[in-house]
Order: structure tokens, then C-alpha cells, then sequence
């Protein structure tokens, strides 16, 4: 038998077999209408029984007897019986249900055109609207079948799907009618992400637009049919849409996913969609050839069409865990960078997974999807995959609407006439506006550099740097930093990092400072240089690195800051031929940073989030106290009335929060993850990802907190410091990791009990046994005034931790 031959008969023994469990775990709709239209008799599909729509007493379907029935004098002996009846529209009608409960539904119509009575049901054009809001317009079916299917939010008991034959003798018709209840996690809002060339951002309410399936493509299989799926859709193979078929390899897998609680299931896309994927195909090439993976789809080229896209990935190529990293690309654009679905499945191999975008058409009318190698990965695991695509239209309106009634047209035309009175009201101020700040910008003088940096505070108007009333004053002449360097003068660089070089300087005062130098010239790094300006000038605290100045003359981006004597943490612990720290001295050290996070996250109304909290941004000055630096990425946490902030995924490789990159939704509970990572890192002194290591020992927190919950967290500790370490603070040191890097935010404490629990491991580590005498001066107070007492592991009982440290932290920073 051939290779071919043997891959096809390989995969339909996989299908067969996992549709024997499907069938019995199908899903249940709540609403379930299923209609065969223009028949006297009910007819089942796939073990579903769809009913006649006859006019017979019940039936109620139907809103008038202004149609008729046909049937097919030549039906297909291949097609579905569905399809050998119609039932045709002479003027407007509509099917009508009543809905038992709201919510996301599936509507499928199904149009067969036949040639019956000297009716050609081909030649018909008319309009399909639901509760007013149309769905096809002027609508012709082509042969042999037409399956439109939509995806739309129902908020209403009651909902009529209308036909509306166009022209004076016009026909409309339909075959089969399915409208179902979705599974509440099918289409959730939340983590959509819209895709342009001025960026990506979060797409709201997708849930609320009406979209319609245009592709269902079940990449690196075969087809799929309706009996495959649980919720009854059609997926084809992908091969007429690869741009270059020679560069993709299809694979496939016997072993059912993985499904994990928060990903994909089983009614987001069937089990073969999962099974199955292309990958890279490196055949005879070089090892270190780099190439993407793509697919074309045509759309609608009209400006203004937009589609929603949702990719399938389940990672059935690698032997372990962290072994793919791959970057993701629509129409062109970037929209997943080192992808890594290791983290984002739980920490579980071959666990479904999903993405979804929303892109504009464009005139090419074609969207590509491309998948492609990432730097991250070796030379030896370049590779990509890709296992469903699923494309969408957005209908316009957004969402469903009842066409007013003549009960409530006066009401309509009120609400137009004022909205036309508050229009023009809002155009004559835009236009006084306009003319005043013409007028005020002949009087300014414009900046040679950048323009000037924007930051809080002072009057209700923005100011630049130099007028702002804590800002101006840090503002540093470029001269001065020029000599402070010996002009920038390479043997005084410590440092350097994305957005610049950093180099040590003393200033005219004999004031020694770090000097962090952007790219000169360059507008990379901008607004990570005005967001640290904006935030060091407001904050000020003992276990954050404090901001001496500034400079933005000469298209110059330079941040100046405290000279930090002894470096980063991370050369504290691995990669350089510094004497090791001591156990006491590493808990200190994660005590003092755990503070200066705290404040952050306390010390204002609305908290801040670093964002970026790593071993390289934590820094030791000569004492080694320990000072959190680096708040180009940080972002102000959400109002009282929030849960969270919507931005797009920022921070460091190895310590990024999972929930985070797959919500795109920042709390202050994704700082306390990274921080999580940061203490397995000062424990084991190695890095977050270390590629040369193990399969199973890359990712430094899955592979600690293994060990952590075996109870052998001692077997992975650096060796220099394995014996000074007492059990009980080792015990609760890793406790307090471990719940850091939970999956969800929810389940990790505040940073304000992780302090608690650090101080508390301190504690423990110097003496036997803890009580209220014995703990430190920061906690005593607390234990004594009968607020909280200490449990015989050293954790707070009948106390709130982050209450307790919101007092005692952020005040020792004023």
C-alpha cells in the first residue's frame, strides 16, 4: 500500500473511533428548532428529526398562508431527503419561535434551488432578515445547495427569521430551517483582538455582532461533516488554500486532546480538528532555513468588510513541554509574537487552544494567515503549526434591532431630530476650539526635538516636561550628562537593555547616577522614556530606584536614575564570578522587592502595575538593598469599578502571566506571577528559560513548581546555600512561590501576602520556633495589639496580610 494510502485509512480509523465517544457526548441545546420546510412529514438528519412546517393546528410557525409548497420531481439520490421539498414565498413571511432563553444561537438556512410546477426556484431574489435585521439581501441560491449560517445574540423571547421576495412577481423560498442555542463559551467577549497596521488592540462586545460562517477549514485532514461535529458544522480540508502546498507537512495523532478547563472544547472545534495540523516541512532543506506557512482566503474586497477570525492550535508535533515557539501573522501583520502553547495550555501537551482576531478587508481581497519559525526556537526545532481556521463576515448592524412599529415612529423621528440639534451644538464648539488653539499656537514656540513630553498633574490642561509643576525641575542639561560620561565613553557602560545603553557617570555635585541613553535619533522607546518619567516623578519610596532627571534635548532619550553600586539580582545569582549570597541575605534581598512592589500596587487610588518584573530589574545598591527599576512598561491598575486593564501584551519572556497573554486583561495579580518566577530564580540561581537545559527543565517555574508539589523542592536548590537553609522557611518560601505562578490571577495572593509569608520565612529561618516575641519589629505591633496571631507554620491568621503590610510598607517610603 502507498504512503497516501496508509495516511487515509490511518485517519479515517481515528475518526471512526473518536466518533463513537462524541456521539455519546453530544451537546444539548436548550433551544432546538429544527424545521423541514415545504414537507407534510418529519424527516430525521444525523439522528436529529426535523419537523414538517406545515400549517396544521400547533404547528405555528408560519405568520401567513401566503405560500406554497414544492417538491423535487428529480431529487439527488445522494443529497439529503431535506432537500426534496421547498416551501416559496409570494410576499412577505416569516417563521416565528419562541425563545425558552436568551443568549448566543445558531442559525442555519438551507437553499437548494430546483426546477418543479415551471417554478425555477434558481431564478428567485429576494431578502432574509431576523427581527429586522437583514441578513441577505437580494439573495440569489446557486446550485446545487446553499448552507448560510449565522452566529448571533438573541436578547429577545421572541424571534422571526422573514422572507421577502424582490420585484413585482418575486419569489422567495427555503428548504430547512435550524436555529439552536450555542454553548455559552462559543463566542465570549474578552480577549478578541483587533488587528490593523496602526496596531493591535482589544475589540469589544464581539458577542453582540451578528457574524456569518464563510470558512471552516480543518487544517492537515480531511473533511468533516456534520455528523462529526457536536454542533453539527462542516469543516474541509485546507489544501486549496495553501499558498506554497510544498512547504507544509500534514500531521495527525491517535490520542484524543488534552482539554483543559479555561481553553478550547470540544463544541469550539470537534476532536479531529485538533488531531490534525500542517507543520513546517523541512524535507531536504538546510536545518537552518526559515520560512512561514501561509493561507489564502478570499473575501469580500469592499471597503469596510470585516472579518472575524479564529485560529485552532494544539501542539501534537513536540515530545514535551516547551519545545514550540512560533509567531502567528494576519494578513501580514504580527498578531502573536514566540508563541508558546505550553504556557498558555496549562502546562499541558497537546491541549487545544484558540485565538481570535477581528481584520478589515482590504483591496486584495484575500486574507492570509501565515505561521512561522520564532527566534526563541532552536535550530534544531524551528517549526509551526496550525490546526483550524475558522473565518467569519461581521454582519452591519452590529446587533439585533425590531424595526419600529407605528406605535413608537414618532419616538424614532424625536430622537433623530434631537440627535441632528446635538450634532450641529457639538460642530460649532469643535469649531471655536479649533480657532482658539490657532491662536495659541502662534504664541508658542515649537520644540527642535520631540514633542514635549505629556505627563500628569498641575492644571486640567496637559503640560510639557518643562512646565509640569514635579517634572520640570528633574530636567537635566544634555552638557552636563555628556561630561558626567566622558562623552558617552564605552569603558563606563554596566549595562544595556532594550531601549538603550547604560552607562555610569558622576555629575557636577560628585553625584554618581546611572545614565540610561536611548538610541539617539531614533522614536523607538518613546513611550516607554515618558511613561518612566511620568510615574518616578509622582512616586518616591526606599525599595524603588528614584529618577534624578532627565534629558530630551538633541532628539535625545536619556533617563537618569540613583547609581545602584552593586548591579542587577541576576548577576547576584548566575552568569558572573560574583561571590554567592547567602540564604539570609537572598531573602532580604526578596523582602525589599516584594515592598517596593507593594506600593506600587497600594500607594495610590488606582495602584500601578510594573508590568515587567524580573531578576534584571530588580537592583542592590552597596548594602545590598534591594530597589525595583524599570517602569517603561508600567500602567496605571483599573478603577474601583474595574477588574482589570485592557492592553496588549507586554513584558518578559520566561515571566510573562499566562491568564494575562491570554486575556490581554492586566491585574496587579500578573506583577505577582513574574515575582513568583523571580523567587524560584533566586532559590535554583538559574534562569527563567534556559533553551541547553532538559526538556523538562527550560521553563523555570513549570519545572520548580513540579518539585514544589512533590515535596523535593531541596533537590533544585543552589547548591552554595542548600545546607544553611532550615526546612520550615524553606517550606514556606516555596508555598509562597508556588501560589504566585497559579494559572489564574484569583488564585495568587495580593503582593501584600507575599511579603507577610517572606518575612515570615525570614523569621522562621532564624530561630526554631515563631511567637509574638519573636517576630520581627515590622509584624510585632499587629501580633501584640490582638489584631492577628501566627499559626504554627508562621502564616496570619484572623488577619487580612495586605491590610497589615498597605500600613506598614508605604509609609517607611515617604
Amino acid at each position: 500500500m502507498t504512503t497516501n494510502f496508509l495516511f487515509s485509512y490511518f485517519l479515517f480509523l481515528t475518526m471512526f473511533l473518536s466518533l463513537i465517544i462524541m456521539v455519546s457526548m453530544a451537546f444539548t441545546p436548550q433551544n432546538n428548532f429544527l424545521i423541514n420546510c415545504g414537507s407534510n412529514t418529519n424527516t430525521i438528519v444525523s439522528g436529529r428529526e426535523f419537523v414538517s412546517d406545515s400549517n396544521k393546528p400547533g404547528s405555528g410557525f408560519l405568520s401567513s398562508d401566503k405560500s406554497t409548497t414544492l417538491t423535487n420531481p428529480n431529487p439527488n439520490p445522494n443529497s439529503s431527503d431535506l432537500y426534496t421539498t421547498a416551501r416559496v414565498f409570494t410576499a412577505v413571511t416569516s417563521y416565528s419561535f419562541q425563545i425558552n432563553k436568551t443568549g448566543t444561537h445558531l442559525v442555519r438556512l438551507h437553499f437548494s434551488p430546483f426546477n418543479s410546477q415551471n417554478i425555477n426556484l434558481g431564478n428567485s431574489n429576494f431578502t432574509v432578515s431576523v427581527n429586522g435585521v437583514s441578513l441577505l439581501t437580494n439573495f440569489r441560491a446557486g446550485l446545487p445547495l446553499v448552507v448560510k449560517e449565522f452566529i448571533l445574540m438573541l436578547d429577545k423571547v421572541h424571534f422571526d427569521i422573514t422572507f421577502d421576495p424582490l420585484g413585482n412577481n418575486g419569489l422567495a423560498f427555503i428548504n430547512a430551517i435550524e436555529v439552536f442555542s450555542a454553548p455559552t463559551d462559543l463566542i465570549v467577549d474578552g480577549g478578541t483582538k483587533y488587528v490593523t497596521f496602526d496596531g493591535i488592540q482589544e475589540f469589544e462586545n464581539i458577542s453582540s455582532h451578528i457574524l456569518e460562517a464563510i470558512y471552516r477549514i480543518n487544517v492537515g485532514g480531511l473533511k468533516l461533516t456534520s455528523f462529526n461535529d457536536t454542533l453539527w458544522r462542516d469543516w474541509i480540508p485546507d489544501e486549496d488554500y495553501l499558498s506554497i502546498k510544498s512547504a507544509a507537512k500534514s500531521v495527525s495523532t491517535t490520542e484524543l486532546p488534552n482539554y483543559q478547563k479555561g481553553g478550547a472544547s470540544k463544541e469550539i472545534a470537534p476532536d479531529n480538528v485538533y488531531m490534525t495540523a500542517q507543520e513546517m516541512n523541512r524535507g531536504n532543506l538546510t536545518i537552518n532555513s526559515v520560512f512561514n506557512l501561509t493561507w489564502g482566503f478570499p473575501v469580500d474586497s469592499q471597503r469596510g468588510a470585516r472579518y472575524f477570525v479564529r485560529l485552532h492550535f494544539c501542539d501534537i508535533v513536540s515530545l514535551s513541554l516547551n519545545q514550540l515557539y512560533f509567531n502567528v501573522y494576519v494578513n501580514g501583520l504580527l498578531v502573536s509574537k514566540d508563541l508558546d502553547l505550553s504556557l498558555l495550555t496549562f502546562h499541558v501537551l497537546a491541549s487545544p487552544f484558540y485565538a481570535d482576531f477581528v481584520v478589515d478587508s482590504d483591496s486584495s481581497g484575500v486574507l492570509e494567515i501565515s505561521v512561522g519559525p520564532s527566534e526563541l526556537s532552536t535550530s534544531l526545532r524551528k517549526n509551526a503549526i496550525l490546526n483550524g481556521v475558522e473565518v467569519m463576515k461581521i454582519v452591519n448592524p452590529a446587533s439585533l434591532k425590531i424595526w419600529p412599529n407605528k406605535k413608537n415612529i414618532w419616538v424614532l423621528i424625536s430622537l433623530i431630530v434631537g440627535g441632528l440639534i446635538v450634532s450641529c451644538c457639538v460642530i460649532l464648539v469643535i469649531l471655536i476650539l479649533l480657532k482658539s488653539k490657532k491662536k495659541r499656537a502662534k504664541k508658542q514656540a515649537e520644540s527642535s526635538g520631540w514633542t514635549p513630553l505629556r505627563v500628569y498633574g498641575g492644571s486640567s490642561r496637559s503640560k510639557s516636561l518643562e512646565t509640569t509643576h514635579n517634572v520640570g525641575r528633574l530636567k537635566i542639561p544634555f552638557v552636563d550628562l555628556q561630561s558626567g560620561t566622558n562623552n558617552f565613553d564605552k569603558n563606563l557602560i554596566i549595562g544595556s537593555g532594550g531601549f538603550g545603553i547604560v552607562y555610569k557617570a558622576v555629575l557636577r555635585d560628585n553625584l554618581k547616577v546611572a545614565v540610561k541613553r536611548g538610541v539617539p535619533g531614533s522614536r523607538q522607546g518613546l513611550p516607554e522614556f515618558h511613561t518612566e518619567i511620568t510615574i518616578l516623578s509622582k512616586i518616591r519610596h526606599r525599595h524603588l530606584v528614584s529618577l534624578v532627571g532627565y534629558c530630551e534635548e538633541r532628539s535625545e532619550m536619556i533617563l537618569v536614575y540613583e547609581y545602584m553600586e552593586k548591579g542587577p539580582l541576576k548577576n547576584h545569582l548566575y552568569g558572573s564570578n560574583l561571590p554567592p549570597l547567602s540564604w539570609k541575605q537572598r531573602l532580604e534581598i526578596c523582602i525589599g522587592a516584594a515592598r517596593g512592589l507593594h506600593y506600587l500596587h497600594t500607594g495610590s487610588a488606582q495602584g500601578i502595575i510594573h508590568r515587567d518584573v524580573k531578576s534584571t530589574n530588580i537592583l542592590l545598591d552597596d548594602t545590598n538593598l534591594a530597589k525595583v527599576a524599570d517602569f517603561g512598561l508600567s500602567r496605571s491598575g483599573p478603577c474601583l469599578s474595574e477588574t482589570h486593564v485592557s492592553t496588549g501584551v507586554k513584558g518578559s519572556f520566561g515571566y510573562l502571566d499566562p491568564e494575562y497573554f491570554r486575556r490581554q486583561q492586566l491585574t496587579d495579580k500578573s506583577d505577582v506571577y513574574s515575582f513568583g518566577v523571580v523567587l524560584f530564580e533566586v532559590l535554583c540561581a538559574r534562569p527563567a528559560v534556559d533553551p541547553l537545559l532538559g526538556r523538562e527543565e527550560v521553563n523555570l517555574g513549570e519545572w520548580a513548581v513540579q518539585w514544589q508539589k512533590k515535596g523535593l523542592l531541596k533537590r533544585i536548590v543552589d547548591p552554595r546555600i542548600a545546607d544553611q537553609i532550615k526546612p520550615d522557611s524553606l517550606k514556606k518560601y516555596g508555598d509562597t512561590a508556588e501560589k504566585c505562578l497559579a494559572d489564574y490571577g484569583v488564585d495568587r495572593p495580593t503582593m501584600g501576602d507575599v511579603l507577610w509569608n517572606l518575612e515570615c520565612a525570614l523569621q522562621l529561618q532564624e530561630t526554631e520556633s515563631v511567637d509574638a516575641t519573636s517576630i520581627g519589629p515590622t509584624v510585632a505591633p499587629e501580633i501584640a495589639s490582638g489584631v492577628g496571631s501566627i499559626n504554627v507554620d508562621g502564616s496570619l491568621s484572623d488577619i487580612r496580610t495586605s491590610q497589615v503590610f498597605s500600613q506598614l510598607v508605604t509609609n517607611d517610603g515617604r
